[in-house]
């Protein structure tokens, strides 16, 4: 970072939390639902389904396992990175950066708006720390997190480098000329997460074009494959520290994190879960204020 970087100025930083149980870890993801669906209703536009489902892993991430210090984050920048490459899904984003204290929950109200810098799809901002690219062009993240992990390698630096993916997303050539190219450079700081949830805009990921065999795909690419429940806090915490702790490790690895669209919002009609009719629908008022109240009120508050 250029040293002629001035310090985040103290009224824009969110407040920090910490959290040290999975029942908090647990309730911080349902306002993270509440956030989404909120933000979603209000703007009248983006992507409610991948938001949603991937909830759990982005808590768990910002809240336990990344090593960062959202308030030091434009002032040195030896933190883990992450990288979103499926940036539709960046309203589920927006909302842990802000709870764990990258900039004040009160912003999150102008997703999508004229003049915000919360766009549809995340941009690298000054006023927006915690993002260090623009995405939302299918297939490139991989491509720019490769990149940052051989310059963690030139730095010396022992922290990682996470790329968040979609499965469909995964169809795109890029990403595989990018998993070629980690495992090529024997990345073992380079972190894969796929959103495994078997769905994109127009239906099941394998009619419209298979993936399938798709953990022996990265495995033959040079990769470490790990796969677990993506709604499983606990689960998702472990396995990303058995990855951490490979003796050695001079292979990439991804997470084949199984997850559901549009989870923990099962409406009786018009259904969310699992339904790729939610990947680009925000909810309407009456689906946010339905949503909201199954997902019931929570510890942290709303925005």
């Amino acid at each position: 970072m250029a040293k002629d970087i001035k310090p985040y100025p103290a009224e824009r930083k969110g407040e920090r939390v910490q959290l040290t149980t999975l029942e908090e870890l647990n309730d911080m993801a349902r306002q993270v639902r509440r956030d989404i669906v909120r933000m979603l209703a209000e703007a009248a536009s983006g992507h409610t389904g991948g938001s949603l489902g991937m909830a759990d892993v982005f808590t768990a991430l910002y809240f336990n396992i990344l090593r960062h210090d959202p308030h030091a984050f434009w002032e040195h920048d030896d933190h883990d990175m992450v990288f979103l490459s499926n940036g539709h899904i960046v309203p589920v984003w927006y909302s842990v950066l802000a709870r764990s204290g990258h900039f004040p929950t009160s912003e999150l109200g102008t997703l999508r708006k004229i003049d915000s810098y919360l766009q549809g799809h995340p941009a690298s901002d000054a006023r927006l720390p915690g993002i260090r690219i623009a995405s939302g062009s299918l297939g490139q993240g991989l491509s720019a997190a490769v990149g940052a992990a051989l310059g963690k390698r030139l730095d010396k630096s022992d922290k990682d480098i996470f790329c968040l993916m979609g499965d469909g997303e995964c169809q795109e050539g890029q990403i595989w000329e990018a998993a070629q190219s980690a495992s090529h450079y024997k990345l073992g700081n380079l972190i894969g997460i796929v959103d495994y949830n078997s769905l994109q805009i127009d239906g099941e990921v394998c009619d419209v074009m298979c993936i399938e065999p798709f953990a022996d795909k990265w495995r033959a690419f040079g990769w470490d494959v790990y796969s677990c429940d993506g709604h499983d806090i606990a689960t998702l915490i472990d396995t990303i520290d058995r990855i951490r702790n490979r003796p050695n490790a001079t292979r990439p690895a991804v997470l084949l994190a199984v997850t559901v669209m549009g989870k923990g919002v099962p409406f009786c009609e018009g259904v969310m879960e699992d339904n790729s009719n939610w990947h680009g629908k925000p909810p309407s008022k009456d689906d946010c204020k339905k949503a909201l109240d199954i997902l019931g009120e929570t510890s942290f508050g709303d925005y």
